[in-house]
């Protein structure tokens, strides 16, 4: 059966992630894996939680200053 292109992918990885571990310590390796951590959330919807949670309090002050 021959591997779909997703396959040939996946096992380049792979591949290329056991060579970078060839000849380390365990130690290197978990600290390598440490610091490679993402955020749960992309920057975008930071971005728009941010603009709902403080764009309805600037909202919401503006309004009770001007319109009492």
């Amino acid at each position: 059966m021959a591997q779909t292109l997703e396959q040939r992918r996946r096992n380049a990885k792979f591949a290329k992630d056991q060579d970078a571990r060839r000849g380390k310590s365990e130690t290197e390796i978990k600290k390598r894996a440490k610091d490679v951590q993402k955020s749960p959330i992309s920057p975008f919807w930071l971005g728009i939680l941010g603009f709902i949670v403080f764009g309805g309090l600037i909202f919401e002050l503006l309004s009770r200053i001007f319109f009492r």
